[in-house]
């Protein structure tokens, strides 16, 4: 019986946990453009549009980002679904750990 208590105790402390660490991780909607992570906020590439820019950064090896307003750029988990947004401006909805969006999703903004 003691066994039995001792098992219920534990396992609502590793609920409880598992609990406290969904809430802080919870989804959060960030607004800037698609870039990629050798331009970040300012394009470099003249004569190109962000969107050209973007895609020829991608295709040499960068990465895609996400710049927002203040200068600040985000890396992104997910590399495929950026790409139909590259140069665009976007809300991306994920949760962010460190410097990286654990993207759930992008959506054109407004």
């Amino acid at each position: 019986m003691r066994r039995i208590a001792i098992y219920g105790v534990l396992l609502s402390f590793v609920a409880g946990l598992s609990l406290a660490g969904t809430a802080r991780a919870a989804a959060k909607t960030f607004v800037g453009s698609i870039s990629d992570s050798m331009c970040g906020v300012k394009h470099m590439m003249p004569g190109q549009s962000d969107k050209d820019c973007t895609l020829a950064c991608v295709k040499a090896g960068s990465k895609y980002v996400l710049a927002d307003a203040s200068g600040k750029v985000y890396q992104l988990s997910d590399q495929k679904k950026p790409e139909q947004f590259a140069g665009q401006k976007v809300k991306v909805t994920g949760t962010l750990k460190s410097d990286t969006i654990n993207v759930s999703s992008i959506e054109p903004a407004k």
